[in-house]
């Protein structure tokens, strides 16, 4: 690139339409989600007189959800187009959220948080596509503002969710809820319509495309690892016996440390040792963080250490795991990350549950040690396709980006926002259009 255009680009990096804007500032709302409710769980079991595996059912119920979900929504993007299946999914979100704030019991906020996990997964499912298509003046800009948003949004998540929960455990709902309001209203006003794709997805191929070896054998890896992943998110709060605003400070660390390495640490490590090497490590070293928290649980200060440092290798996984699936599979981008999304969400909603249950039946270092065991588990699995992922590096360039002359920008931010909540339609027929339009 020349020195004009780098300047040129660095001077429309922010000069994007309102509606990209309204859009992002919705998709920083929507990443909040992930870790708002973590320093109100305990609050919430005491207050609610529930068990704790009763409170993680506000993971479960809005993960499964969304796995489920994702197996439709590049069904409904492509029949609606992204301007409305965008707004559906702000409106379900501003629901629900307010449902689950005026809920006087757990059963009732784990209800209307899978209706959450619904509208999230619409929202996320059509956000990077909507943002692309309405940018101007930049497409790498666009690109960059997405992938701020998110980051912001995984950071802040937790810490907002700590000092409104320090006040009531609503206020996270109803923050939530009002923020997204606020989002809805920009977006209908400041969205232009989009087109719908020329061709519908069949709702029957995420499943279809589970029959290849390698999407399987990525999905089955990022099962294992969310096990993990979700058995320390969803349950760590209870024996760390902190406030809620402490709560809010420890995840905000974590939350900081996952964008960092999602952004920044995967492509350099991906592209000085390999996407299979590094995926190796990254889960190594966070079965040995698990481990570690299983037999430091009563440790305050230790388990506070691990659960922060585990952003580290989190934020790794989170990047590289879905860009080997992208570069593995032999389907098409939505079809391949809906059906990933839809297995790996599974292990995911159901292991903060069970880690309730096997503290119930026997101690709370279990649920650590089995999150280390599954996650170790994921590297064998990961072993088994060795081969296709050192095949699939030979299509990179030297950064550790596909070899393509279009794909780069939005695959870096797209394989962020796979991980966290599906996008599915992230890079759609319509965005293609856009891109070749400018082009």
């Amino acid at each position: 690139m020349s020195a004009h255009g780098a300047t040129s680009e660095k001077n429309t990096l922010f000069a994007q339409p309102k509606a990209v804007y309204a859009v992002a500032f919705a998709c920083v709302v929507s990443f909040m989600g992930i870790g708002l409710v973590d320093p109100i769980l305990p609050a919430l079991s005491s207050q609610l007189d529930a068990t704790p595996s009763q409170v993680t059912l506000l993971f479960t119920s809005y993960l499964v959800v969304t796995a489920v979900a994702m197996l439709g929504t590049n069904w409904v993007s492509s029949r609606l187009g992204a301007k409305k299946t965008l707004i559906a999914g702000l409106a379900i979100i501003v629901v629900f959220a307010a449902l689950a704030g005026l809920s006087d019991s757990v059963g009732g906020i784990v209800g209307f948080r899978a209706g959450w996990g619904l509208g999230n997964a619409l929202f996320i499912a059509t956000s990077l596509a909507v943002i692309v298509a309405s940018a101007s003046g930049g497409f790498a800009g666009a690109i960059v503002l997405y992938e701020a948003a998110l980051g912001l949004g995984i950071a802040a998540g937790p810490l907002v969710g700590g000092l409104l929960g320090s006040v009531s455990w609503r206020g996270p709902f109803f923050g939530v809820s009002a923020l997204m309001a606020v989002a809805l209203i920009a977006t209908v006003v400041l969205l232009d319509a989009t087109p719908k794709p020329a061709r519908p997805t069949p709702l029957s191929a995420p499943l279809k495309a589970l029959r290849h070896r390698g999407l399987l054998t990525m999905a089955v890896t990022a099962l294992l690892y969310n096990w993990g992943f979700f058995t320390m998110l969803g349950y760590a709060p209870f024996p760390m016996e902190l406030s809620a605003i402490q709560l809010g400070f420890v995840f905000f660390g974590w939350g900081l440390l996952v964008a960092l390495f999602s952004v920044v640490g995967a492509p350099r490590l991906q592209a000085r040792f390999g996407t299979a090497r590094s995926l190796y490590g990254a889960l190594g070293l966070f079965a040995v963080i698990l481990l570690l928290i299983g037999l430091f649980t009563d440790t305050r200060w230790a388990l506070v250490a691990c659960v922060v440092a585990a952003g580290i290798p989190i934020g790794i996984n989170n990047t590289l795991m879905t860009q080997a699936v992208m570069l593995v599979s032999p389907v098409e981008r939505p079809v391949a990350s809906a059906a990933y999304g839809f297995v790996r969400f599974l292990g995911g909603g159901l292991a903060p549950f069970a880690a309730g249950k096997l503290v119930e039946s026997f101690d709370v270092h279990v649920p650590f040690l089995l999150g280390a065991v599954t996650v170790a588990v994921a590297v064998g699995v990961l072993a088994t396709g060795h081969r296709m992922l050192e095949q699939a590096d030979a299509g990179l360039d030297e950064d550790g980006h596909p070899a393509t002359d279009h794909g780069r920008p939005e695959d870096v931010a797209g394989e962020v926002a796979d991980e966290f909540g599906g996008a599915p339609a992230a890079i759609d027929a319509e965005v293609e259009a856009e891109l070749a339009h400018r082009r």
